[in-house]
């Protein structure tokens, strides 16, 4: 299976459950992989045939514009679901991080996969 990732994708969100966080916007990491069969695009060296992830990560800059939630796990599994479905992909893995949630911690979040390889 190719895998086509993008790593370390900071993204600018209202994220968290106080009423302070409600009120800013944070930071996010994200990490992706994607299952894509690269073998077509690259027969013809043709980017109509690939997974842009340049179209891919303006989604997901879109999709952080404009959500509101509370828990990153949300966050995760929303963004996962609408990537898959605009993109017609069959399988990915999402982490997210958020920086400093924890003072001990570079960052705490959530990993998830969905789909089938």
């Amino acid at each position: 299976m190719d895998r086509v990732f993008i790593e370390g994708l900071e993204v600018d969100t209202v994220i968290g459950a106080y009423d302070w966080e409600r009120d800013i916007r944070q930071c996010l990491r994200l990490d992706l992989s994607f299952a894509w069969d690269n073998r077509p695009a690259a027969a013809g060296d043709d980017l109509a045939l690939a997974l842009d992830y340049a179209s891919v990560s303006s989604r997901i800059q879109a999709f952080a514009e404009q959500a509101r939630f509370q828990l990153v796990e949300t966050f995760a599994e929303r963004l996962a679901q609408a990537l898959m479905d605009e993109f017609m992909i069959t399988w990915l893995r999402l982490k997210v991080t958020k920086p400093g949630a924890v003072p001990a911690a570079s960052g705490v979040g959530v990993e998830i996969e969905r789909g089938c390889r």
